[in-house]
């Protein structure tokens, strides 16, 4: 056991178990998007280091700390992607997407950060995002977090989470702001830590978003960029704010909230929880207006979101377990009897054409009567279909309900797919 070869601590399987959970909020995302135009585009995991230094900020702790970065063999810098919007504007820029054009995006996978691994953290992870190029207005921010407060309502977490805004303002507000927030800042420079310090140089908003208990009070007393914001920007931001209202979507302005990558601009968003302790962030984005000159393209505003698979999965199966609501298997089908095992295989494919979304398990292998009701019981099936040699003679099926205080009935198989269409 000794020479046992493990996964990689904060790389983790998913199994057969918890799939289901996964494809279920996949199909939601996808139908999600598929229902307001978005179309998916796929990235390489693997791009240049280079790409993530300019996009993401050569300070922040993605870059300094926490990516996968190696040399290949023709010494060229790779890394495996940290987060994808660098990825999708680089994929936008390099095949003519984006100049004087609209584009709505989408995009789902896995994504690699070295960090502690703990509950809603992982060393590989998944995201879905989605982006658009093309549009300025405060309208397409609103679209923005409508489509994702229609995400929360179908998964049915809608209670569990709340939405957050601010507006970071131009690049010359920022930098305006920048210089407010360092003079404040080192008037106390007593009473920042480590972290602090060493962003009060390279990026001092960053501290506004230190989770040290002891910073606190210092940060909630420091100038407030919603105060040093342009006119344009606030503005837009006044417009986001109305449009929210006006959909019903409630939110919270929260001054300190400014997303922990350099590329965004005016507005920033975050869906947060209480249900997953420290780890409240299930979903974050905004504006990036000049990422995409940043790196080499055209001027062209852009704007989205990426949400983490692993945090929603995490409240859905919470929820799953309170509510049952992701039943594995619709019906389970048991059988007794050579003719009745053959029968049996044909009866399911003939239920599977007429009903393609009924999940059906049909019991294969060995097994007596009562080990195949306890398999039915165990697969959390709502039905078990009974078919042996002697109801076969007679061109019935016996319906034993598994979830229910009923009484089984026997019904002719000509009249089994009538009968699951109206019950």
């Amino acid at each position: 056991m000794s020479n046992l070869i493990k996964a990689i601590r904060g790389m983790n399987d998913i199994l057969p178990t918890q799939t289901s959970v996964w494809q279920h909020l996949e199909s939601v995302l996808r139908d999600t998007l598929a229902s307001y135009c978005y179309n998916e585009i796929r990235m390489p995991i693997v791009e240049k280091t280079q790409l993530f230094a300019r996009a993401v900020g050569a300070s922040t702790d993605i870059v300094e700390k926490e990516m996968y970065t190696f040399d290949d063999r023709n010494d060229d810098s790779l890394s495996l992607r940290p987060e994808m919007t660098a990825g999708c504007v680089r994929a936008g820029i390099e095949h003519g997407l984006l100049y004087n054009q609209e584009q709505r995006l989408w995009y789902m996978g896995s994504l690699f950060r070295y960090e502690r691994p703990q509950k809603g953290r992982y060393r590989q992870f998944h995201q879905m995002g989605a982006e658009v190029f093309g549009l300025s207005g405060p309208d397409i921010d609103a679209e923005l977090i409508l489509m994702t407060a229609r995400i929360w309502k179908k998964l049915g977490i809608d209670h569990l989470i709340r939405l957050e805004i601010n507006s970071l303002g131009n690049a010359e507000a920022r930098q305006n702001y920048r210089n407010v927030l360092v003079d404040y800042f080192l008037a106390n420079k007593e009473l920042l830590d480590d972290d602090s310090l060493r962003r009060l140089e390279l990026n001092p908003l960053r501290i506004l978003d230190s989770k040290n208990p002891d910073m606190q009070e210092l940060i909630q007393a420091a100038p407030k960029l919603t105060e040093h914001l342009d006119e344009g920007s606030a503005t837009h931001f006044s417009s986001l704010c109305q449009r929210l209202e006006s959909a019903g979507i409630e939110y919270q302005i929260n001054t300190r909230l400014v997303r922990g990558l350099d590329y965004y601009n005016r507005t920033v968003f975050e869906w947060v929880t209480e249900a997953l302790g420290s780890q409240g962030a299930v979903c974050g984005g905004g504006r990036y207006d000049g990422l995409v000159e940043q790196l080499g393209g055209k001027t062209t505003p852009g704007v989205g979101f990426a949400m983490g698979l692993e945090r929603l999965i995490a409240l859905l199966t919470d929820l799953d377990e309170q509510q049952g609501l992701l039943g594995e298997v619709d019906l389970y089908i048991a059988r007794m009897g050579e003719k009745a095992e053959k029968k049996s295989l044909l009866l399911a494919e003939d239920l599977r054409n007429i009903f393609p979304g009924l999940k059906i398990l049909t019991h294969c292998g060995t097994g007596n009567f009562k080990k195949q009701l306890k398999k039915a019981d165990k697969s959390g099936a709502e039905i078990c279909l009974i078919l042996g040699d002697d109801e076969l003679s007679k061109n019935k099926v016996t319906l034993k309900f598994l979830r229910e205080h009923k009484e089984q009935i026997q019904i002719s198989i000509d009249q089994l797919a009538d009968w699951l269409k109206n019950n």
